[in-house]
């Protein structure tokens, strides 16, 4: 799909992954409405992106979700990027914090997608990009909630592409691994081995505008040794859970959560 002219939905704006993904959408010649939690953030980058209009929302309420349906109006592209960490032992989270996450990271898009899909096939064109993770492809230590909805996340987005195949209508679903210099993992200064590489908010980004272009229907965006281990948890899930363990996957989880604790 050709994004020159088109609208563009794109939710965590506010983010410093949302912001990379704004820009190269902005560069492409999209028209943007950015939503995310915080005006005082949105506002300054719409002025930045010349053109582009902000509707602040709390994606974990559902009138909110209803309330951004209704102002962003007929988007040509759904970007859905906005999430909440969700990291920690299942025993750590109450009702209120599992509701608001799965609210936010699996709901919110669901409902977005839902609103926008019908009126993209009516006109039949369009794009739906859904932001999952590859803990949406292999399950770690104190993840079972981010995990579930980031897996989630993947199922709804690869069926609604066969349910959409014929209308114009394309779905798209995102793998980002480590992100350095903005997101959750670099907001929560958890530490990675040496030996764990990672990737740049532009590369989500570019990925993004990638999958819009050419209809993919999935793209990771990790170094090439995460995804052959990804390829082999899938193949051997208690093997692979085994070596992880050797190798860290237990301590750099409890980095990561320790920085994550108070933003659920």
């Amino acid at each position: 799909m050709e994004i020159t002219g088109r609208t563009v939905l794109l939710t965590g704006a506010t983010g410093g992954i949302g912001h990379a993904i704004a820009r190269r959408l902005h560069v492409a010649g999209s028209r943007l409405v950015l939503t995310g939690r915080r005006a005082e953030v949105l506002e300054p980058l719409a002025r930045e992106l010349q053109g582009a209009r902000t509707v602040a929302v709390d994606l974990a309420q559902p009138a909110e979700v209803t309330r951004l349906i209704e102002e962003a109006g007929h988007a040509d592209v759904l970007v859905a990027n906005a999430a909440l960490p969700a990291s920690g032992h299942l025993f750590s989270f109450s009702a209120e914090e599992i509701d608001r996450a799965l609210a936010v990271n699996l709901r919110a898009p669901i409902i977005l997608a839902r609103a926008l899909s019908e009126h993209m096939a009516a006109h039949g064109e369009g794009h739906i990009v859904l932001i999952s993770s590859q803990a949406g492809r292999v399950a770690a230590p104190s993840s079972s909630i981010y995990s579930a909805t980031k897996f989630g996340l993947r199922g709804f987005g690869l069926s609604l592409r066969h349910d959409l195949r014929g209308t114009g209508v394309g779905v798209s679903v995102i793998f980002p691994g480590f992100i350095s210099d903005a997101g959750m993992f670099a907001d929560s200064g958890g530490k990675l081995p040496f030996y764990v590489g990672t990737n740049t908010p532009d590369e989500v980004a570019a990925a993004v505008v990638r999958a819009i272009e050419r209809n993919k229907a999935e793209i990771d965006v990790v170094p090439v040794g995460m995804r052959v281990g990804a390829t082999f948890a899938r193949v051997a899930p208690e093997l692979s859970a085994r070596v992880g363990r050797y190798l860290g996957s237990d301590r750099i989880a409890e980095s990561i959560i320790t920085g994550q604790r108070g933003k659920r």
